[in-house]
């Protein structure tokens, strides 16, 4: 049972999803591009997503190994196989996983024809999960503690939080003048599930004295808790509904509720060299519904002769003995999760001047525009120890007058050879993006260390003039 618990773990090591979009990030021809930068520099009279297919993302990704080491047919053991990827971890390697899809999505235009101020508004439903592996505990799960006498396997190591919830959002962005752009957004979180244990503390300690092999010191010192929302009942024994409807209804009805706020700028230096900066996320969720803490907490010694478990010796007085020293309690308190807050920031150098040989096109009115463009960014998210980060060079290139390639390169903890490459284009009233992530990777999936894509369609109308 051990192994296969495990085996799930490790999965999710490799199916994880990274929440830096870096493709996405200043990619002014996608309105979506406001969801990670509310000052991005957009303009349009008024633009809907098409429901549910306006913004859609999915990445994959593992710091430490991939699919191939586990699945490859090369004559090892399965058994080899995961105990050298455990061994391959350490615990500072992350398990990050981040879905989202957008229900809908709008925005227009107030104030008349010559306002350069818009209001943007949607819903969307996100999942996150992450986790830092648990690579002590997952020693001592594959091998015990016979051979790590005098180890101390460090309780800390498990860290992990998931969330399912949908978000309603609500921004403002204004033009202020032709170097300034600035914008934000109030954001109402509707959690549906949570799950949380990112204080813990404590060792498993087995210790032998000189001359006495057969006699042990062990010690288990544990300071465990996992606090969970909205996930408490579907353990219960009369529970006979369906998990993922009711999910889906305690995430868009009847969630535990929170407050976030995004805000970013646009600021040219000249008109070809362009800062922006955005924070996004910067929010938390009060976890009210259905509500359960469970704490294991205390200290327990054995001294003398192994415990046979196992065998024929009765271990019943030594369970009772450990349920004694580090029982199991169960709260009901109401509790505050903090949303993983993300900044970006990029510079940009644009060349390649040119003027449009048509009076409209998708961003709306302009004298000149640049075909090229080049920079960088950076990008830094909040974890329940610290940061992590990722650092982009991209280069950007308008085909067509509405079409707009991006290309990047970022390196990350995931990977130091990440190439993305971003398609987007206007065709009548109809905008159409693909992104892509890490396509050198593409031609043996099974052997990358990450892969994303995102797509959506939206509609954009501009002044006929």
């Amino acid at each position: 049972m051990r192994k296969y618990c495990l085996i799930i773990s490790l999965l999710f090591q490799f199916y994880s999803f990274s929440q830096n979009k870096e493709v996405l990030y200043n990619f002014t021809s996608i309105p979506q591009s406001s969801l990670v930068n509310p000052g991005a520099d957009v303009s349009y009279k008024f633009y809907f997503g098409f429901p549910v297919l306006s913004g859609i993302s999915a990445n994959v990704g593992s710091s430490s190994f991939s699919a191939y080491d586990l699945f490859a047919d090369n004559g090892v053991d399965f058994n080899d196989k995961v105990r050298n990827a455990v061994n391959m971890s350490s615990r500072n390697d992350k398990v990050i996983t981040n879905q989202q899809l957008e229900l809908f999505s709008g925005g227009f235009r107030i104030g008349g024809r010559e306002s350069r101020s818009y209001i943007s508004f949607g819903m969307y439903q996100e999942f996150d999960f992450f986790m830092y592996v648990p690579k002590d505990l997952a020693i001592l799960a594959l091998d015990g503690n016979k051979n790590y006498i005098g180890k101390s396997f460090n309780l800390g190591d498990l860290s992990l939080k998931a969330e399912v919830l949908s978000v309603f959002h609500v921004g403002f962005h204004k033009k202020v003048s032709n170097k300034f752009v600035y914008g934000g957004r109030a954001k109402i979180y509707s959690s549906g599930a949570n799950a949380t244990s990112t204080k813990n503390s404590g060792y498993i300690y087995t210790g032998q004295n000189a001359g006495t092999p057969n006699l042990y010191n062990q010690i288990i010192s544990s300071d465990l808790e996992l606090k969970t929302s909205g996930l408490s009942s579907f353990t219960k024994d009369e529970y006979e509904g369906s998990i993922a409807k009711d999910i889906t209804h305690n995430t868009f009805f009847n969630g535990s509720l929170g407050f976030g706020v995004d805000a970013g700028i646009t600021y040219y230096i000249k008109d070809n060299l362009q800062l922006t900066a955005s924070i996004i996320d910067l929010g938390f969720v009060r976890q009210s519904k259905d509500i359960e803490t469970l704490t294991y907490k205390g200290t327990y010694q054995y001294e003398g002769a192994n415990p046979d478990f196992l065998g024929t010796n009765d271990p019943e007085n030594v369970f009772d003995e450990f349920d004694q020293a580090i029982p199991r309690d169960t709260l009901y308190n109401k509790y505050t999760t903090w949303r993983p807050t993300k900044f970006y920031s990029s510079i940009q150098y644009s060349f390649g001047e040119a003027r449009p040989d048509d009076e409209c096109n998708c961003r709306g009115k302009v004298e000149k525009y640049y075909k090229n463009a080049v920079g960088a960014q950076v990008f830094a998210m909040s974890t329940p120890r610290t940061p992590i980060g990722a650092f982009t060079a991209f280069y950007r290139r308008n085909i067509f007058r509405k079409l707009d390639l991006k290309a990047t390169y970022t390196f990350d903890s995931f990977s130091n050879k990440n190439i993305g490459l971003g398609l987007a284009g206007t065709l009548g009233k109809m905008n159409m993006y693909l992104l892509v992530n890490n396509i050198l990777e593409y031609k043996d999936v099974s052997k990358a260390n990450s892969a994303a894509f995102q797509f959506g369609i939206n509609f954009v109308f501009q002044d006929k003039d």
